[in-house]
């Protein structure tokens, strides 16, 4: 049986998950590209109640839940994206799926409800250098590389772009 994936809008009632999955996602995906005291620090700016609280509040927190086997109806959230604005730029700031279900497209479905609510602009999305999953994700899904931005002591960030598509917009 495949499970039901749903993607919406992250509401208030989403937060302590989309936290979790932060926290649960970040130090995994990160592992040997920064120290672990970086990780620690990352995870104490971006992955807190008080750090997510305003893109979920602007409606720019976006969810993936799976519907529970057992047809108790109920729903886990196991991957999330925040996006905003970036000195005019549209920006996909944080985009991560729980470990246990990565590879199973729900990057690419949470990525695509992205681009739906902004289709007719330019995206961003950066990664550490380094990442070859972000890296191959990125590329997979019409990204390219558009410049790096330095880093002391830790990996460049590649920042790369999605250029607008029309058969993204949809009316």
């Amino acid at each position: 049986m495949n499970p039901r994936i749903v993607v919406r809008e992250a509401d208030g009632n989403d937060l302590d998950a989309v936290v979790a999955v932060g926290r649960q996602t970040w130090p995994v995906t990160h592992a040997g590209l920064y120290a672990p005291e970086l990780v620690d620090l990352f995870l104490a700016k971006w992955w807190t109640k008080d750090a997510c609280i305003p893109a979920i509040r602007a409606g720019r927190t976006l969810v993936a839940e799976v519907e529970d086997d057992d047809r108790s109806g109920d729903r886990h959230v196991i991957g999330m994206a925040a996006f905003g604005p970036n000195e005019g730029a549209q920006t996909i700031w944080k985009l991560y799926v729980l470990p246990a279900w990565q590879g199973h497209g729900i990057g690419g479905l949470l990525l695509q409800a992205v681009i739906h609510r902004h289709g007719d602009q330019a995206l961003y999305l950066s990664y550490a250098d380094g990442n070859a999953s972000a890296a191959a994700f990125t590329r997979g899904h019409g990204f390219v590389v558009d410049h790096r931005e330095k880093q002391s002591d830790m990996p460049d960030l590649v920042w790369t772009r999605r250029d607008p598509d029309p058969t993204d917009q949809q009316g």
